[in-house]
């Protein structure tokens, strides 16, 4: 391969990184065309892009991205596959999910991933990332606890206000 064409390749996987919040790097490699055009639609289906690449082209976009992303350059062997989304846990479900089909023999496996400027490395973290909540899921949990106590105040302004008129004006009627 040409060294203009692999700029341009390292150039395009670059764009896709910052293009996706989070990125899912896994192992597909012993999957028919059938069993991998079946995660492809599923990919497809959940807004998640499924990439194959070479690793070293990879390795090399990621140092150019500017950040330490040495804590998966060693899961960069083998057969790589990246499954970049912008939901963080989508990947997760998803492999966890086609895994279940025997007939798939385990794949895709997680090498590592990169989610909310955290890294996962290792098969046993998928289930820590299908339980992790987003960033905008977060804070509209934690928006949700702030209002609720002052929801509660104004209520009980309200209800104790309507009682003591309720007074007032009985006792005026007196």
């Amino acid at each position: 391969m040409k060294k203009e064409d692999k700029s341009q390749i390292i150039a395009q996987i670059k764009s896709t990184i910052e293009a996706y919040n989070c990125f899912y790097v896994t192992d597909i490699a012993d999957l028919n065309s059938e069993k991998t055009s079946n995660l492809r639609k599923l990919c497809f289906n959940q807004n998640i892009k499924l990439l194959v690449v070479k690793n070293t082209l990879f390795k090399k976009a990621l140092e150019d991205m500017g950040g330490d992303f040495s804590p998966l350059f060693g899961t960069l062997k083998g057969s790589t596959s990246i499954m970049f989304s912008n939901n963080s846990n989508s990947p997760a479900k998803l492999i966890k999910e086609f895994k279940k089909d025997k007939k798939n023999n385990g794949k895709p496996v997680l090498k590592a991933a990169y989610v909310q400027e955290c890294f996962y490395v290792g098969e046993d973290q998928l289930e820590s990332l299908i339980t992790l909540k987003s960033k905008e899921q977060l804070l509209g949990e934690i928006v949700g606890l702030l209002q609720s106590p002052a929801k509660n105040v104004i209520s009980a302004l309200k209800s104790g206000g309507n009682t003591l008129h309720g007074v007032l004006e009985t006792l005026s009627n007196k």
